[in-house]
């Protein structure tokens, strides 16, 4: 991936971001834990990069460099429209939502993956076989949790909301 796309990629996230906080009616509260969420998730998936290349999985074409780092580090904040979107979920739809969206991710991540290696095989490859799915995957899932859950220790429970209240009950 090049710093350009790098760069493409975040300003697209910033327009996400912006229009799904407005749609969901983010508190600061929230979009904080959204950034927060998507930071840490970003780290993350910067660790599992190396480690999956280190298994054979995949063999990824990243700069190692602080300033596309640093870009990539951002990217994954921007990314946090994603929890945005997961805590209204959970607020409308419980454990069973988030459940459905982790398997909505584990069957589109790797479809997603790899239609963007398949149009730019210069960012890099996937070994042959079912395992490089299955981390797809895995990180995708990883991603989602891990962003969710350090959404919540910040927002706090989608349920105790003042959104998720109907009118007509008492605060």
């Amino acid at each position: 991936m090049t710093t350009q796309q790098m760069y493409l990629f975040n300003a697209l996230y910033v327009v996400l971001f912006v229009v799904v906080a407005i749609l969901t009616r983010a508190t600061r509260r929230r979009i904080a834990g959204a950034v927060t969420g998507g930071a840490v998730s970003g780290l993350a998936i910067l660790g599992i990069i190396p480690l999956y290349e280190e298994m054979g999985l995949w063999h990824m074409v990243i700069p190692w460099e602080p300033h596309f780092l640093t870009l990539f580090v951002i990217n994954g904040v921007l990314s946090g429209f994603v929890f945005l979107i997961t805590w209204r979920i959970a607020r409308r739809f419980g454990w069973r939502g988030l459940a459905v969206v982790a398997v909505i991710a584990v069957v589109l991540g790797p479809v997603r993956d790899y239609s963007y290696m398949e149009r730019f095989p210069e960012w890099g490859s996937y070994a042959p076989g079912f395992a490089p799915v299955l981390g797809v995957s895995t990180a995708y899932v990883v991603f989602g949790v891990l962003g969710h859950a350090v959404m919540r220790l910040i927002a706090g429970p989608a349920g105790a909301d003042r959104l998720a209240r109907r009118p007509w009950e008492r605060a």
